[in-house]
């Protein structure tokens, strides 16, 4: 696939002058593995996504989450940073974007070496107890729910944006639940934000500051479907803060881009970067490019 040149230019053009705010979205972790849930690899699943109100009042509904979740972590888990998080870091550390507001719960802005994000829905990787507050990683609930469940392996037959599996309800019908080591009894969750669930006030007042303080707001592989993200967007064009949108796909938010760029997040963003004389970042840390 060819990128469209001339959004490219207008789109390095913009960011150039620095003072960017990244706001990324699923779309952005396609190519690590991870799907989305509207782009074009969007997945169909049989079971709606979880809301909080039915994860904290059913116990039968949590068991069936995290059974599910239980074998989809592994997907998560595998999943490396790709070529469109490493381009965001070497931006950053160019000096050219100055944070990144991400609604994924992935954790690959982080490990891909960006320094300023902010997780708006949590990360999958941890877990807290809704009764006494502790956290734990997701590695130690892991290993207790195999302890508890020996030789569960249900046959898998999608993986979903969130971290969990479409299986049939008979698979999870012996699934052994853990408890809160801390406090013994207490309701564990991920440290996500569920459907029907706020984020909380401080982390949303966070980003608003972060996005009324770029000079632009470069919106990645968001379909700005949910009011969640495209706040932040229609926030920017209310102050006159230009927006630059890069994703597979139409978006909710075009109609307040300055540019937008429908081509692979992991073509486009290298480019970018390139063109902005970002270093790569090798395993040893920044290279300078030859």
């Amino acid at each position: 696939m060819v990128l469209v040149s001339e959004q490219v230019d207008v789109l390095a053009g913009l960011v150039s002058g620095g003072g960017v705010v990244v706001l990324s979205g699923a779309g952005l972790s396609t190519e690590s593995g991870i799907p989305d849930y509207r782009g074009p690899s969007g997945a169909a699943r049989r079971h709606s996504p979880m809301t909080y109100q039915v994860f904290t009042r059913d116990p039968l509904a949590r068991r069936r989450y995290w059974a599910r979740s239980h074998l989809g972590w592994h997907t998560i888990a595998r999943a490396a940073p790709n070529a469109g998080h490493r381009a965001v870091a070497r931006l950053e550390l160019a000096g050219v974007v100055d944070g990144v507001v991400t609604q994924n719960v992935d954790g690959l802005h982080t490990a891909a070496g960006s320094s300023g994000v902010v997780e708006l829905h949590g990360r999958l990787d941890e877990v807290v107890c809704l009764d006494c507050g502790v956290g734990v990683s997701r590695w130690e609930l892991h290993q207790r729910l195999a302890e508890a469940n020996p030789g569960f392996a249900a046959r898998v037959s999608a993986v979903n944006p969130d971290g969990d599996v479409d299986l049939a309800d008979s698979a999870v019908a012996d699934f052994r639940m853990v408890d809160c080591v801390q406090c013994g009894t207490g309701v564990l969750k991920p440290d996500v934000v569920f459907f029907g669930e706020s984020v909380p006030a401080a982390r949303v007042a966070r980003c608003f500051t972060m996005v009324e303080s770029a000079r632009l707001l470069l919106v990645l592989g968001s379909s700005l479907t949910v009011m969640s993200g495209r706040r932040f967007v229609v926030r920017a064009a209310s102050l006159g803060i230009p927006v630059a949108i890069v994703n597979q796909g139409p978006t909710r938010g075009d109609a307040y881009a300055a540019v937008t760029v429908d081509a692979p997040l992991g073509r486009v963003l290298p480019v970018l970067a390139d063109r902005l004389g970002a270093v790569q970042l090798g395993a040893d840390g920044p290279a300078v490019m030859s």
